[in-house]
């Protein structure tokens, strides 16, 4: 098991382990910079990638690099969520999501654990891309009108008060996701996560973050708003 140290008093130190967790399908660009950046900052932490039977080199690449790797059963990002949790080693404190393009910077990873650590009433601390710095090629404007207006449906009708909502990027606490029985399947997991942290009683926090340009071919398409604004609707029936 990986164990990290908060260093961020001179006199006392914290001991955590974190299982990084990364769903990927053809990311072949993006995978080995993704997985090296996160190891540069962490250290040797035990990286799991859940494939979505790539026909590129995703596979060879992210071994090579030491880490696991699964074939998800089905499709979609939340369907490689629950492949994993199968997998991962949920005795950790921590549980990392991050994508396989290299559009987030592991700088920041360090900081969201610090706030878990501090702070136990926190469940969940995401990466907010719409309060940090975007490079100009990350979203594209139908891309961020599309995610600024599911992030005021999402506030709105469930009262889960988040700039970002949707971030790829999150720190988790692992006891919130042992023995969970996910039901989104594919890019509506983050919805998903967010209510299932409010509804256990911890809070989540955000922290702003730079947004990189995707590396190899975008997966996210207008229609998976649909999905996701369907799993806002569910989630407030719930």
């Amino acid at each position: 098991m990986y164990e990290g140290f908060d260093d961020s008093s001179s006199t006392k130190k914290t001991r955590y382990s974190a299982q990084l967790i990364i769903a990927a399908l053809n990311e072949a660009p993006g995978i080995g910079l993704t997985i090296a950046e996160m190891k540069d900052t962490l250290g040797e932490i035990p990286v799991l990638v859940v494939d979505g039977k790539s026909s590129d080199r995703t596979v060879e690449i992210a071994k090579n690099l030491g880490a696991k790797v699964v074939c998800q059963d089905g499709i979609g990002k939340g369907d490689a969520l629950t492949k994993a949790l199968e997998h991962a080693d949920l005795n950790a404190n921590y549980i990392i999501l991050t994508d396989a393009d290299y559009t987030y910077p592991a700088e920041y990873v360090p900081a969201m654990i610090k706030v878990l650590e501090e702070n136990p009433l926190v469940g969940m601390v995401c990466g907010n891309r719409l309060n940090g710095q975007v490079d100009k090629e990350a979203l594209h404007n139908v891309f961020h009108i599309g995610n600024m207006l599911l992030a005021l449906a999402h506030n709105m009708l469930n009262g889960v008060p988040l700039q970002d909502p949707l971030t790829g990027l999150r720190v988790i606490r692992a006891e919130i996701l042992r023995g969970r029985l996910l039901k989104s399947k594919s890019f509506d997991i983050e919805v998903e996560l967010n209510h299932l942290v409010e509804r256990l009683g911890f809070t989540i926090r955000e922290i702003p973050i730079r947004y990189r340009a995707r590396l190899g071919e975008k997966k996210l398409k207008v229609s998976h708003g649909v999905t996701i604004l369907k799993r806002i609707l569910l989630e407030t029936a719930y």
